[in-house]
């Protein structure tokens, strides 16, 4: 994301600033549209699930001013994955309560493949229009930011979904582990938090991390294709 513009500038190299414009309209509607419908599916998953907490603390919303947080919302433009304010969960209102917080986490990270699978829709159906028709620079600026905005979505995704607390992932984890191992999971969540903080800024996982990210890619724009070449487009 912007981090490469950055170096760019700090080498002397050139920048492509309308591709420096498009990431950031893509993450400014991430973070005013798809953050808060993130933290929306959390709530109302857990709502549904007896759980009425994010509701009462107002959370049920998709207002973004409350589900804001600039720090996260700066990661976001700099490295492509951050965070935004969590709502609040309280396992003791489900009935299975290590169930219950799996599927609270699982909504959050599936409403950014959502939203991922409805920016390629849209990207696949400009690209086969102007295949038709040829691009012009308005058209190829749109598909610009509509690519950024996917690889941002699967970026948040895949990002949520390391099982490392605080992080969605480990919620799913601790569904499989016994009440014991999670209570040691969950006591040593600080040492693990800050091991992966400590591999994602030394660029350990920028590998595993581009290839799940590909991975994911590959699918979404292979699902989003599907109607345009049933048409022949």
């Amino acid at each position: 994301m912007l981090i490469n513009v950055i170096q760019s500038l700090s080498d002397g190299r050139g920048v492509d600033w309308g591709q420096a414009l498009a990431q950031v309209l893509s993450v400014g509607f991430v973070v005013l549209c798809v953050l808060p419908l993130h933290e929306f599916a959390h709530g109302w998953v857990a709502c549904k699930l007896g759980d009425p907490t994010a509701k009462n603390a107002g959370r049920l919303t998709l207002n973004p001013f409350k589900s804001l947080d600039p720090l996260g919302a700066l990661a976001i433009l700099l490295v492509g994955f951050g965070w935004a304010k969590p709502v609040p969960v309280n396992p003791r209102y489900f009935k299975n309560p290590k169930r219950g917080m799996a599927l609270t986490a699982l909504a959050g990270p599936l409403s950014n493949l959502l939203a991922a699978l409805l920016g390629a829709f849209l990207a696949t159906g400009l690209a086969a229009g102007s295949a038709r028709h040829g691009f012009n620079a308005a058209t190829y600026f749109i598909f610009q930011v509509l690519y950024y905005y996917v690889v941002v979505n699967i970026s948040l995704a895949v990002f949520n979904l390391v099982p490392v607390p605080p992080l969605d992932g480990s919620r799913i984890v601790g569904m499989f582990l016994s009440d014991r191992a999670l209570a040691a999971f969950y006591k040593n969540q600080q040492a693990l938090s800050f091991i992966l903080m400590i591999l994602l800024v030394s660029g350990k996982l920028s590998g595993p991390f581009s290839m799940a990210q590909q991975a994911v890619a590959n699918v979404i724009f292979r699902v989003a294709g599907l109607p345009f070449g049933l048409f022949g487009l």
